[in-house]
């Protein structure tokens, strides 16, 4: 109840009034039956503008620090996230990608959306990166179409290292879903898990009209800040020899 109470009372008219998002395609998500939503990863603010644009309600998992930090502030917070559709996950341990896999299956057997970001986290410069293997796992091991989502502008109202940015519309775009049941039983295949993952990812590129990098994310947030100290150190050393 308290995922409707936010999305039609609290907070979700609030969020349409000062942003007004728009949709495009929305018939391409079913009106019943599970789905699996997959997702381009600008902002901490896509979990709320893709789920404000459909009448589904939509279960992401997130960061088990979310729903353990102590204090009031830790209450209301867990009982934020939660109530919100997300479902907590610890991501530190060598089993998060199965307990991750587990909780996906759980929402899609009751007939839900499941929303995932194939990158595995946020863009920190607006591109579009390889995408993990988990969504074509999960996509195989249950068997539901996979629907490839852009949204789009909410790096804009949320800029990576930001709280806020500036108020603009942002937009979701929703593509045709893929059925991948030509590979049933090919799980364990990587191959047949990269092919799949690819193909997604190669759609949504073409919906959100983001340039594609064939590098994880993370690495290239690793390699983005090495370059940046490299060059802050190259400053300083310059600044000090004159």
């Amino acid at each position: 109840m308290f995922y409707w109470f936010l999305k039609f009372i609290a907070l979700g008219p609030i969020l349409r009034v000062i942003f007004r998002p728009t949709a495009q395609d929305l018939d391409n998500v079913p009106e019943t039956g599970p789905a699996i939503l997959a997702s381009n990863h600008l902002s901490y603010a896509d979990w709320l503008f893709m789920p404000l644009t459909l009448s589904r309600r939509v279960s992401f998992v997130a960061k088990a620090e979310y729903f353990n930090s102590p204090g009031l502030k830790g209450w209301f917070q867990k009982h934020f996230f939660r109530g919100s559709g997300q479902i907590p996950i610890d991501r530190s341990g060598a089993n998060a990608a199965e307990g991750a896999l587990l909780s996906a299956k759980q929402v899609l057997a009751r007939g839900e959306l499941f929303g995932i970001y194939p990158e595995g986290t946020r863009s920190h410069d607006g591109r579009l990166y390889r995408g993990k293997t988990g969504v074509a796992r999960l996509a195989l091991e249950t068997g539901v179409p996979v629907i490839p989502v852009a949204v789009i502008g909410t790096d804009v109202v949320a800029p990576p290292g930001k709280k806020f940015g500036r108020i603009i519309r942002p937009a979701v775009r929703y593509g045709k879903p893929l059925d991948f049941s030509r590979y049933e039983g090919m799980e364990n295949d990587r191959y047949i898990l990269r092919s799949v993952t690819d193909e997604i990812m190669y759609e949504i590129m073409r919906l959100s009209g983001q340039e594609y990098v064939d590098l994880y994310a993370a690495r290239a947030k690793e390699e983005s800040k090495r370059l940046e100290k490299d060059a802050k150190a190259a400053e300083g050393e310059t600044k000090k020899a004159s």
